[in-house]
């Protein structure tokens, strides 16, 4: 676990959502951004494309975007993990179809002071839950599904397995119309002990921020392609 994690938890609140932060040129220009971007991953059989947000592509957004988030949150520094010159990137673009399961972005560094997570969304497509519950481990994708838990021979960046999480905070049952709503994609034991704490409907020109000790998921509510921009922070 993080050994910070009485400093985290002093920071930690309920995640904002910030309408209207960015104009319809500025979200042109994310786009314009990702378009240009060399590819990272591009998964086929799940039909994911993901691409990191390298130094040398949009300087002048790389300063518009930390001033916007640091007008909200305050000074911090980035977490998105480095390139092959060993240098910071600022964030992660995704362009998926699917829903992105349970897990938490803890970071890979116990020693660090995790802090906040952003989320633009870039297309009116997608919309993200986001649980009260919080786990102050690395990041890591929750499932009781055997398979995923068997895989150990990860790559840099890639998130651990673990069903940790079942029991830790309780048994009480997921809500059954919630799970049919908004997580079918889930299996509702997954769920066990979890509330939900705001289902986030994207909307372009906005801002989600929350902690990065929550756990999150995608919504089974996706009606096309969507492209979002996530970027981590620590202090």
């Amino acid at each position: 676990m993080h050994k910070k994690i009485s400093e985290i938890k002093k920071n930690e609140g309920p995640p904002k959502v910030i309408k209207n932060i960015f104009n319809n040129q500025e979200i042109e220009n994310f786009l314009k951004l990702y378009k240009e971007l060399p590819i990272t991953v591009h998964n086929k059989k799940q039909n994911v494309i993901k691409k990191r947000w390298l130094q040398d592509f949009g300087k002048e957004m790389q300063k518009l975007f930390y001033e916007r988030v640091s007008s909200i949150i305050g000074d911090f520094k980035m977490d998105n993990l480095k390139d092959e010159k060993g240098e910071d990137i600022y964030g992660l673009f995704q362009e998926s179809y699917n829903p992105i399961g349970l897990h938490i972005d803890g970071g890979f560094n116990f020693e660090d002071q995790i802090y906040k997570q952003t989320l633009i969304p870039l297309t009116p497509v997608g919309s993200t839950v986001i649980f009260k519950n919080r786990y102050y481990g690395k990041s890591t994708n929750f499932t009781i599904d055997q398979k995923e838990l068997e895989k150990k021979d990860l790559k840099y960046g890639q998130n651990i397995r673990s069903k940790d999480h079942i029991g830790m905070f309780g048994e009480k049952a997921f809500d059954k119309e919630i799970h049919r709503k908004f997580l079918s994609h889930e299996k509702i034991d997954n769920l066990i002990g979890l509330e939900v704490e705001l289902i986030y409907n994207w909307e372009v020109g906005s801002l989600l921020i929350f902690d990065r000790s929550s756990l999150h998921c995608s919504s089974s509510v996706i009606d096309g392609k969507k492209i979002g921009l996530t970027t981590f922070t620590k202090r």
